[in-house]
């Protein structure tokens, strides 16, 4: 009776009394600096139960609107201070509290139950929502440093990745952020605006209207701004100059009204500082030599590229020189349109010199080793477009239309120095190898969607249509001499190569709902598609007669066509109440893959197959704060035009590959299973995250490795060298498991994440007719220490392990283990009027690896700045990159033929005077 007389009379004094509002700004009682995501709490006096709640914005100021008359208790809560407790009467007028100091301390108050420390991680549904007033950072703090003190979330130059699952998509208050870029919208949003950060597999339009997962999702992290913070503008720009000519300048300007969102980043630099997406690429960065690397392994201390229609995404290797600008619109034109697109310009010069040594798995030779030291110069510029136009026709129907577009070009010349030999074998071969390539291509996609909506709940009709078009054409040039030692003879190629690549396809999207009893639902959908390749290499021998390069070497020179057809139609069951949501599903799928080959001779492949495509996702909340998630999925993947092509790719003639025009696609499964459990009392999280696959089918490589002067496939392999070509195996196989947890620790005013993992893979290929199974084991334990203690001092303490066994059932002489390890100290300090210490030390040690790679490197940098401005906007620095000099870039690479060790140059101790201004005006009324 008493909560229904107190809402009573709450409702009474909306309805007839005058409303008034309170406010205040909360500071630290020790310097009057304002404190940001304080916890504020205003109930009636009379009643504790019925409480409303806000933080403080960046200005360290709240609000409460809408407040009747009456006595009213404010409690402040902020950890790693004493709460406190202020009586507020109203009577007739607002009331601004001003200044609240708050002190220091643990003390939490008793007469109301507030918690002193914020709830770090809420499951919330399908949703892991991270408080960002638990994480506190210093105000220049980007979102990237923000969320690296996340558990289970890591950005690196392998992107940003949630409990190993890399984050393929950034969004702002549920607004696409320059497209798929998730680095370009981390490094360039502050953390000071932040409120939650969301992460969540996003499903497709289609499903996101239906409810029914067509397992096309997308791993994403949703960035929820802070009130007040959708007014406003906000952003830096900075320019720095060092020593040699060395300068980095760039910022980003960010203007936001309500809806509407305005955004534009720049850098140009020749410090390395990079800014790529997998669309900068388009594949015409894969110029080095070394044969590639096939099939899926581990890696170990770097990232690297490899493979074609692998490509390096995010930082590359070697020095680069980068100019690039992005421009980024999102608005909703009035009540039935919403509108959100980007343009992204990339221009960039990268210079690498790559040493490597790849120790081959054969059972003819234990001693088969190859050794490398490459140098390249790459440029590359692209242009991105991205679009998303969503019109609501009326109330029932609904049209999504998402555009993309880009632009690539990409010149590339590699000079390369190898050697072979193998110690059984008793043979050795010197090779230098000069590689020019000039590439273009554009890629266009466009998905349009009709939704409708029937009178009667729950039924509903999508309509989907996608398109692609990709064109790729280029030219190549080869100058090789291939010295055989014990022979006394001299291979020399002098050729020119002209690849053309055309593919297009279209993938129309039938699907219809209709409820089935009072939670269920019953979904039909039909999805056709069709995809054709062309492709058309050419490569003419120099004629020295001619001096022209006239000469057509038909081993080397291909036309070919592909197209693969689909039929899929299935039916889904969907089930949804307060505590279990599940959907199942069963699709039948007919496919038809068709590859005609004109030249150098006629050749043609028909092959049709058919697939049961199960699927399987439940969803049970035993709590509002725990609950797990299982996922069962079945696929297809059809081999791509590049592996079906029978041409030889002879850019390192030691090392050969061509395709296999008889593959077939292959057929997998894959189940994930993912628990959450929070505890608000203790700020406490557990996420633990298991998936394991198993591919039929598998497209791998058989490699050959001549042991004397052989014929194959009608392809002549001189003495030691290798030919790969892909082929269809069973028995691949893959686990993990990952397990993060959170707490705060008071004793240090801090949180501690843990983070635990297994990873199993099991690779199958052909080596010389033999099969091998490589079995790779990774065992991973991390730990970050992050500060909660004030904004004026911020740091973070990591280390992870990494432990790899390798495994072989061919060669077991070269198994091996080996073991990584990482430690980063990072520290930011504001301290005596306006001064800033930062600091940076990472170290990074390799045990188990060859002589060469085995070492440690201590990475530091550091800088010293002082703010200027009442606001300290302005603000000079001088940074020290690699103060010890000691900077390294070192990478293992485990595949099923081979392991290797890389090491790649890298920009050592510099210095840049930087700088820097900072744009921060916010409305805190929305």
């Amino acid at each position: 009776m008493k909560i229904l007389a107190c809402l009573f009379s709450l409702l009474c004094s909306v309805g007839f009394a005058q409303n008034f509002s309170v406010s205040g700004k909360i500071q630290d009682s020790s310097d009057s600096s304002s404190l940001i995501g304080v916890s504020v709490w205003l109930y009636p006096a009379q009643d504790t139960t019925i409480r409303s709640g806000v933080v403080t914005d960046v200005e360290g100021k709240f609000l409460f609107n809408n407040i009747s008359e009456g006595n009213y208790v404010l409690g402040i809560s902020y950890l790693g201070y004493s709460s406190r407790k202020v009586a507020v009467n109203i009577r007739g007028a607002s009331i601004d509290l001003g200044n609240i100091k708050l002190s220091q301390g643990t003390t939490t108050l008793k007469s109301v139950e507030i918690a002193g420390n914020a709830i770090q991680v809420e499951q919330k549904g399908d949703t892991v929502q991270y408080n960002a007033n638990a994480f506190k950072t210093n105000r220049d703090a980007s979102a990237e440093d923000l969320i690296a003190k996340m558990p289970g979330m890591t950005s690196d130059n392998s992107g940003l990745k949630v409990q190993g699952e890399t984050v393929q998509q950034v969004l702002v208050d549920g607004k696409e952020f320059f497209g798929d870029d998730a680095a370009l919208a981390l490094k360039n949003l502050p953390a000071e605006i932040i409120d939650k950060i969301e992460v969540f597999d996003r499903m497709s339009e289609q499903s996101q209207f239906s409810g029914f997962d067509d397992g096309q999702t997308r791993k994403t992290v949703n960035i929820v701004t802070k009130k007040g913070m959708n007014n406003g503008q906000f952003g830096r720009v900075y320019a720095g100059i060092g020593q040699d000519g060395l300068y980095s300048a760039g910022g980003n300007i960010n203007a936001f009204k309500g809806t509407s969102r305005l955004s534009l980043v720049g850098l140009s630099n020749n410090v390395n500082q990079q800014n790529f997406s997998s669309e900068d690429l388009l594949g015409v960065m894969n110029t080095s030599g070394g044969g590639g690397r096939g099939g899926r392994g581990n890696r170990g201390g770097g990232q690297r590229g490899g493979g074609e229609n692998n490509f390096s995404v995010g930082q590359q290797n070697g020095i680069s020189t980068t100019h690039s600008v992005g421009l980024n619109y999102s608005d909703e034109w009035g009540k039935k349109m919403k509108i959100s697109g980007s343009y992204f310009f990339n221009a960039s010069e990268n210079e690498r010199i790559t040493d490597l040594n790849r120790l081959y798995i054969t059972a003819l030779d234990s001693g088969l080793v190859y050794r490398e030291s490459d140098r390249s110069n790459s440029k590359n510029y692209n242009h991105r477009f991205n679009g998303r136009l969503e019109y609501s026709i009326d109330s029932a129907n609904s049209l999504v239309i998402t555009p993309r577009l880009s632009f690539q070009q990409n010149d590339a010349r590699s000079l390369l120095n190898g050697s072979y030999s193998g110690v059984q074998s008793n043979f050795s071969r010197m090779l230098t190898n000069q590689n020019n390539a000039d590439n273009s291509g554009y890629n266009f996609a466009n998905n349009v969607l009709f939704r409708h909506r029937f009178k009667k709940r729950g039924r509903s009709l999508s309509v989907g249509i996608n398109t692609e078009i990709n064109n790729r054409e280029g030219n190549t040039s080869l100058f090789s001499m291939d010295d055989e030692m014990e022979e006394g003879e001299t291979n020399v190629r002098d050729q020119q190569s002209d690849n053309f690549t055309d593919t297009w396809s279209i993938s129309p999207n039938l699907a219809f709902t209709e409820p089935v009893g009072k939670r269920g639902q019953l979904q039909l959908n039909y999805s056709p598609s069709y995809r054709n390749s062309k492709t058309d290499k050419k490569t003419f021998n120099y004629a020295s007669s001619t001096e022209t390069y006239t000469v057509l070497d038909s081993l080397l020179s291909n036309t070919f066509d592909n197209e693969y057809i689909t039929q899929r139609g299935g039916v889904s069951y969907r089930y949804n109440n307060k505590k279990l949501n599940f959907n199942t599903g069963l699709n039948y799928q007919q496919a038809r893959l068709i590859s005609d080959q004109s030249f150098p001779y006629v050749f043609s492949v028909d092959r049709s197959f058919s697939n049961v495509l199960p699927q399987f996702s439940l969803n049970y909340k035993f709590t509002s704060t725990e609950n797990v998630r299982i996922q069962y999925r079945s696929s297809t993947n059809a081999p791509s035009v590049s592996q079906l092509q029978n041409v030889i790719d002879n850019r390192n003639p030691l090392f050969l590959r061509t395709g296999n025009p008889d593959l077939s696609q292959d057929y997998s499964h894959n189940v994930t299973i993912r628990y959450g459990n929070t505890n608000p009392n203790a700020s406490s999280s557990l996420l633990v995250m298991v998936n394991a696959g198993l591919t039929q089918n598998y497209i791998t490589n058989t490699s050959i490795i001549a042991v004397k002067d052989t014929v194959v496939n009608g392809i002549t392999l001189t003495r030691g060298t290798q030919l790969s070509f892909p082929v269809n195996v069973d028995g691949y196989q893959n686990a993990r498991t990952m397990i993060t947890y959170g707490i705060p620790l008071s004793v240090i005013k801090s949180n501690v994440n843990f983070t635990s993992g297994l990873n199993y893979n099991r690779i199958p290929t052909l080596i010389n007719g033999a099969q091998n199974l490589a079995r790779n084991y990774g065992i991973s334990q991390g730990i970050i220490i992050s500060s909660n203690i004030n904004e004026k001092i911020d740091f973070t303490v990591g280390y992870t392990a990494n432990y790899t066994i390798v495994k072989n059932s061919l060669q077991q002489q070269s198994d091996n283990n080996y073991l990584n390890q990482n430690l980063n100290l990072r520290l930011n300090w504001i301290f005596w009027k306006g001064f800033v210490f930062s600091s940076n030390l990472n170290t990074i040690m390799y045990n188990g690896l060859s002589a060469q790679f085995d070492q440690s490197i201590w990475y530091w940098n550091a800088g010293l700045g002082y703010k200027f401005l009442k606001d300290q906007s302005l603000e000079v620095k001088l940074n020290a990159f690699d103060i010890l000099n000691q900077n390294n870039s070192i990478s293992r690479d485990i595949t099923e033929t081979f392991i290797e060790d890389r090491e790649s140059n890298v920009l050592t101790r510099y210095f840049l005077f930087t700088v820097t201004y900072r744009l921060g005006n916010f409305n805190s009324r929305r």
